[in-house]
């Protein structure tokens, strides 16, 4: 390479003759991408425009009829594979790639594609049944991602409107097959999950060609569904029709009618519920005070509610009788308490020293206080006390024989 300064540029021929010299060096490559132009001129050159599966950029490829030949008639938006070189044009400073080959990519090397890419992510848990997000049973705002004028648009929020007149809609309208599906449908889906006021997001397009599905299959688009915590609804297709979209989506709808349909109640059938509990509600109200009236009823007609007094009287008879017999309990214990008291106390006066004495017994002591009870152990000049029943005296031994 040379070296340049704002003193000594390089020439436009130089940096434009650098460029191809550094491009001719440069081996053939194999290319994937969708045909987005093709013009075949006069001079047996075709020229044609290669644009990303997956991004909004493009490459210019141009070859001789011949090679385009082998691959003829191409459908619109042909997914490709083509072995070119770099040609860079000095005289306009443009790239060109120059084909020698063109494949067209079969639908069933690209169902292996997609069968390869769906087996990885369901082995990474994308499709996971927890990762599965509940509607909400009447969203505030609904997203919808479709595209621009369809019909698929209008069914969704006709038949939701049906339904729900007042539901409202975030519509964000794209392009939903070619090369710049993935990339504005991807757009659109990071906005709208960034959106508080959207609750449930539904991705509808209304069917097509397995070609015009394919980015609804794509791994980045699958990716950044499968990290949305907004609910997804997918409605691609019909019932027949199931890209990867479908299966990391959190429903999945068979039609864009369906999603309408599961996105919010109906109305009628709201009201029509509410009628239906509101009325069993009564039933069961009428129900519960026919209940309580008959037990309000069955109690007022009870001898006892007619006539409270018997209540009184019946337990004033109870405590008159009651006591009686307490009082005939009482008394009969008393008397026999009684009787055997007085013989207790009978017996006890019969052993008492008193009743002894009062038949004629008396009690002699000496000073010391001890009782005399053999009579040798009296001498003379001892002073006895002598205690008989009623009162006591004194005494002094004079002699004793």
């Amino acid at each position: 390479m040379f070296e340049t300064s704002s003193e000594k540029p390089a020439p436009v021929r130089v940096v434009t003759e650098a460029i191809k010299e550094y491009l001719d060096r440069l081996g053939p490559i194999w290319i994937e991408g969708e045909i987005s132009e093709l013009n075949e001129r006069s001079g047996g050159m075709a020229f044609m425009r290669l644009r990303d599966t997956s991004a909004d950029m493009s490459l210019s490829v141009m070859c001789y009829k011949t090679v385009l030949a082998s691959v003829a008639p191409l459908p619109a938006n042909a997914r490709v594979v083509i072995y070119a070189k770099p040609s860079w044009f000095t005289k306009n400073g443009s790239l060109t790639m120059s084909a020698k080959e063109i494949r067209q990519v079969g639908v069933g090397e690209l169902l292996a594609r997609l069968e390869a890419l769906k087996e990885k992510l369901a082995a990474e848990g994308v499709f996971s049944s927890e990762r599965k997000v509940a509607l909400p049973k009447l969203p505030r705002k609904v997203g919808l991602i479709c595209g621009r004028n369809t019909d698929a648009e209008k069914d969704v929020v006709e038949n939701a409107r049906r339904r729900w007149p007042s539901v409202e809609f975030e519509i964000r309208e794209v392009t939903v097959q070619g090369a710049a599906a993935v990339v504005e449908v991807s757009a659109a889906l990071a906005e709208l999950e960034a959106n508080p006021d959207v609750e449930v997001i539904i991705i509808t397009r209304g069917g097509g060609s397995f070609e015009d599905l394919l980015p609804f299959s794509d791994e980045s688009l699958i990716r950044l569904a499968s990290e949305c915590a907004t609910p997804i609804v997918s409605a691609i297709g019909h019932e027949k029709d199931s890209p990867l979209l479908d299966y990391v989506a959190d429903y999945r709808a068979s039609t864009p009618t369906d999603a309408a349909k599961r996105v919010v109640p109906d109305i009628a059938q709201e009201i029509s519920d509410i009628e239906k509990i509101r009325d069993r509600m009564f039933r069961t109200l009428q129900s519960t005070l026919e209940v309580e009236r008959n037990l309000i009823s069955q109690l007022r007609n009870r001898p006892v509610m007619k006539d409270p007094s018997v209540m009184v009287t019946t337990r004033r008879d109870e405590v008159k009788a009651l006591r009686d017999r307490s009082i005939r309990g009482f008394s009969s214990l008393l008397e026999i308490e009684k009787k055997e008291l007085k013989g207790v106390q009978a017996h006890l006066r019969s052993l008492s020293p008193q009743s002894t004495m009062d038949r004629g017994y008396s009690v002699v002591q000496l000073e010391d206080g001890s009782i005399v009870r053999d009579a040798s152990k009296v001498k003379s000049g001892n002073q006895l006390r002598i205690r008989v029943a009623k009162g006591e005296t004194t005494a002094t031994v004079n002699t004793r024989e």
